[in-house]
């Protein structure tokens, strides 16, 4: 509360240099906040073309990998995918988005041609193959898209941070330390004021104590005698 304040020059020049810091800190996060927005919208866009792709490669996958046992029998299938030597890698780095660090997802190996995928071309059929290519498909988009939903939680989590933080000093922060410069301000008029109407008094009673010693002085004096006129 403002009344918890002493009312002093020093208290106001403190109080003062607050709020000169805490404006500019509001006016950097606000920047921050709408910076975040912006590329959380871009996240958001891309997040949904990735969710798409997502969804369209996972039902081709499945179709291609039911024709494949209708066709060529599920022993066949489970023995193409087992004959994989190389599986894929995932390497996880990081980069800087409006001061939040968010993954960088790289992957290597999700693709291969026909005889990188162990099975050999006399062991595998076409409907085998276009089954694997569209796993293959749906692999990178599962990465792409891991990416890219972890960014966006990240981004959001980072907006609603830098909210509370421009709400804070925008509708607590700020208030109360206007309050306090205003009652400080108000008080040290009064201060003034009083000090003022103080020494108009102090002025005043001098000035009645100097009539009255001037007037006490000049009863005091011996009167002039007039000399005696001559014979």
């Amino acid at each position: 509360m403002a009344k918890d304040v002493k009312p002093t020059r020093k208290n106001l020049m403190a109080i003062e240099d607050r709020i000169e810091l805490s404006e500019r800190g509001h006016d950097t996060l606000e920047q921050k906040r709408d910076g975040l927005i912006m590329e959380f919208m871009d996240i958001l866009d891309q997040a949904q073309d990735v969710r798409s792709d997502v969804s369209e490669n996972y039902e081709t996958a499945q179709r291609k990998i039911d024709m494949a046992r209708a066709m060529e029998g599920d022993v066949a299938v489970r023995g193409a995918a087992a004959a994989l030597k190389e599986h894929p890698e995932i390497t996880t780095q990081s980069k800087n988005i409006m001061g939040v660090v968010v993954p960088q997802i790289e992957s290597s190996k999700v693709k291969k041609s026909l005889d990188e995928r162990g099975y050999g071309l006399l062991g595998s059929s076409a409907r085998i193959d276009e089954a694997a290519d569209a796993y293959e498909e749906l692999l990178e988009s599962v990465i792409l898209a891991a990416e890219v939903e972890t960014a966006m939680k990240k981004m959001l989590t980072e907006i609603e941070t830098t909210k509370r933080r421009v709400n804070a000093l925008e509708f607590t922060l700020l208030p109360r330390l206007y309050e306090n410069q205003e009652y400080i301000e108000q008080k040290l008029e009064e201060q003034e004021r009083e000090e003022i109407f103080r020494l108009k008094k102090i002025k005043a009673k001098k000035e009645e104590e100097e009539k009255a010693e001037a007037a006490e002085a000049a009863d005091e004096s011996p009167a002039v005698e007039e000399p005696e006129a001559a014979d």
